[in-house]
């Protein structure tokens, strides 16, 4: 231990820190800062190597949401045969993604009891545990609505959205969701690096950041418990960056 100097510990770092993701990554040097602290507090190192533990860079915030150009969600929704029980489940389904920005898992989750018709409300049961009320949409709810009607098997599960195929009950996980927006994408012919349900989210969010609500109200809507979560959709406002952007000294105003 008296032998390591600081080019020991960032080298260390640089070679594990990749091998994780950033949550891991950021906890091996929060460990690593704690124990060279202790080291030095028992006397066992004389420099402070805590201090030259690199950071890990937050990579969650440097990268754009992926989202569908405007119009195209429109399309998808268009491209559901309303006339089946399985079209019309999906349909709701993707209404709900679309217009509410729910989770995949929040999907999943929504009993018949969380809906109240007559309030036009339904409540969401979100991460960590947490039951929110949310507003029912008209188009929405009628949506769910003709689900319920011609639509949804007989069974004696409490979910909302039932599997078409035996045994009847509620999905297994929110996977199934992310494999029905990737196949009404595939319907649609919308090519999209993302595929998932979480798709629909992001694109809710940038349509809302492009129409002039805050990033407050839209982490208000998509239910973030942190406004860092929320901030990640200020960099798709390109025409808002660009406006907020400094000019270069000597340029072009």
């Amino acid at each position: 231990l008296s032998t390591l100097r600081a080019a020991d510990v960032t080298g260390f770092v640089q070679r594990h820190a990749h091998r994780f993701s950033p949550g891991r990554a950021k906890l091996l040097v929060t460990a690593l800062r704690s124990f060279f602290r202790y080291l030095r507090h028992r006397g066992e190192i004389s420099l402070d190597l805590a201090a030259c533990v690199p950071t890990v860079p937050n990579w969650s915030s440097s990268t754009v949401p992926k989202f569908l150009p405007p119009g195209t969600v429109q399309r998808v929704l268009s491209r559901c045969d309303r006339q089946t029980p399985l079209g019309r489940r999906n349909y709701a389904i993707l209404l709900l993604l679309a217009r509410l920005g729910l989770r995949a898992g929040e999907v999943v989750a929504l009993n018949l009891e969380d809906i109240d018709w007559e309030a036009g409300q339904m409540t969401v049961h979100g991460e960590g545990g947490r039951s929110i009320p949310m507003p029912l949409p008209t188009d929405v709810g009628e949506a769910v609505a003709a689900y319920l009607r011609s639509g949804r098997p007989r069974c004696s599960s409490r979910r909302v959205f039932i599997r078409a195929k035996a045994p009847l009950g509620g999905f297994a996980s929110s996977v199934a969701i992310s494999f029905i927006v990737m196949r009404a994408l595939q319907r649609a012919g919308v090519e999209s690096a993302r595929k998932g349900a979480h798709l629909f989210r992001h694109t809710l969010a940038c349509d809302l950041l492009r129409q002039g609500c805050s990033l407050d109200e839209i982490g208000e809507l998509l239910r973030h418990q942190s406004p860092n979560t929320t901030a990640i959709y200020a960099k798709v406002d390109l025409a808002a960056l660009h406006s907020l952007a400094l000019p270069w000294p000597g340029g072009s105003r």
